[in-house]
């Protein structure tokens, strides 16, 4: 019996050319490359990727391989191959996964030499994220030892070489990375003026700028998940050219690990495992929270030369984050509450986010202002308007707070995520699969 065709499944042959048994005995490899395939799909094989060298034999029609080998990868290949080549194989792999990401597939085999499945682990772990299931399959190809010294492939396990094979794969994702060129126009970064420029270096960041190419991750996505497609090693290219933009070390960056509640860590005491606010007095630190609908807020007081960030959903907000990182500049670092300036970033507006009237209950309780249609069966909710509420009550002078609310808007930093979708991300917008803009803050030295 036949097995199915798999729509959500490819394969990837690699004949790159480093894998030079490969390529010296390819058309052996290639029958082994069939036994796989046979054992695993039968002759009903999902479409396939060949990746080579870009200089490779098998990117040419005058391949050494026999008419009858080619005649069988025709009649094998049915549902269709590819072969993609280049000289780097963080590049072969990033063109595969941006194919494959248009086509929503995400379980895909890699059959390969076993000298190279360390690699391939490594360029597997930074260009793809949890969301994919890999299988790698080995080849079991044996060489004549003068081709293996010939190669540089040793027949026993090298720690040397593997670390020096991993190393060469983690140079190659970041060369190729570094060399793709910004989507969505020039990288932009908001400031406010209630944020001392001569103390501080802040700013919330716009979705421009990037090389995230997924439409809802595009283009500066700064959050790496595995319940979404960008993978680690793009987030962490988008992260680099913010900090040559902004002028802060991305190796001094250091983000809230979000929890959407109210605990804060101070820098320099022990490390939560959760948290939606960090506060700092340190100079050469780079702090920063999420926001993707969720308010990213700025905190600083120039008297004492500290500073804060926070992450506010409207669980958060109802917790009181933004409170308790105020708190924690006063316990901390003697903050007057009167010096302390807070800033509230792009976030969605009561114009698109509803909660359901039972949750929406408790934010009229702050404040009936708070909701908008509240008989309805989802209210309108306003997490800005509370969060300023509770700013306010809790001490903080309502002009050393910056919202939506001010009369300047040409310098309103707290715009609605949702109904800038050429700006901003939004999960409201765009679902599950959404792009994440920050807030940053760090004392100058």
């Amino acid at each position: 019996m036949i097995a199915e065709t798999r729509k959500d499944e490819v394969v990837l042959v690699d004949l790159f050319d480093s894998g030079c048994h490969i390529n010296f005995h390819k058309e052996k490899a290639l029958q082994h490359v069939w036994s796989i395939i046979d054992k695993r799909y039968s002759t009903n094989v999902p479409f396939t990727y060949f990746m080579c060298y870009q200089d490779s034999p098998c990117n040419n029609n005058n391949s050494d391989t026999s008419p009858d080998t080619r005649a069988i990868c025709m009649d094998i290949l049915k549902n269709g191959y590819k072969i993609v080549g280049d000289s780097n194989m963080a590049a072969i792999l990033y063109t595969i996964k941006q194919e494959i990401d248009a086509q929503n597939i995400s379980t895909i085999l890699v059959i390969l030499p076993q000298h190279r499945k360390l690699q391939m682990d490594i360029y597997v772990y930074n260009l793809f994220t949890a969301l994919y299931t890999f299988t790698l399959e080995c080849l079991n190809i044996h060489n004549e030892d003068k081709m293996i010294k010939q190669c540089g492939v040793q027949e026993e396990d090298n720690t040397f070489a593997d670390e020096e094979s991993g190393e060469l794969a983690r140079r190659n994702i970041q060369t190729y990375l570094e060399s793709l060129p910004g989507l969505k126009g020039k990288l932009v970064i908001l400031t406010s003026r209630l944020i001392p420029e001569d103390i501080f270096q802040h700013g919330f960041t716009t979705r421009c700028g990037g090389i995230s190419y997924i439409p809802t991750l595009s283009a500066l996505n700064l959050f790496s998940s595995s319940r979404r497609r960008d993978p680690k090693a793009v987030v962490e290219e988008n992260l680099r050219r913010l900090g040559k933009v902004a002028g802060f070390d991305p190796q001094t960056y250091v983000p809230v690990k979000v929890d959407h509640a109210e605990n804060v860590w101070i820098i320099g005491k022990p490390e939560p495992a959760w948290y939606d606010g960090i506060v700092t007095n340190q100079k050469g630190v780079t702090i920063a929270a999420p926001g993707a609908d969720c308010i990213p807020i700025i905190f600083c007081d120039p008297i004492k030369k500290a500073c804060g960030v926070a992450h506010s959903g409207w669980k958060g907000t109802l917790l009181g984050i933004a409170m308790s990182t105020v708190n924690a500049l006063t316990s901390e670092y003697g903050s007057d509450r009167k010096d302390i300036r807070v800033v509230l970033g792009p976030s969605v507006g009561p114009c698109c986010f509803t909660l359901a009237q039972e949750e929406a209950r408790a934010f009229h309780d702050i404040d009936p202002r708070c909701v908008r249609q509240f008989e309805s069966p989802n209210p309108y909710v306003d997490i800005r308007r509370a969060t300023r509420i509770l700013l306010e009550r809790g001490g903080i002078l309502p002009q050393n707070i910056q919202d939506d609310t001010i009369v300047d808007k040409s310098r309103d930093v707290t715009l609605c995520t949702s109904c800038h979708a050429d700006t901003f991300f939004s999960n409201v917008r765009d679902g599950s699969n959404f792009g994440t803009q920050i807030c940053f803050i760090s004392i100058k030295e």
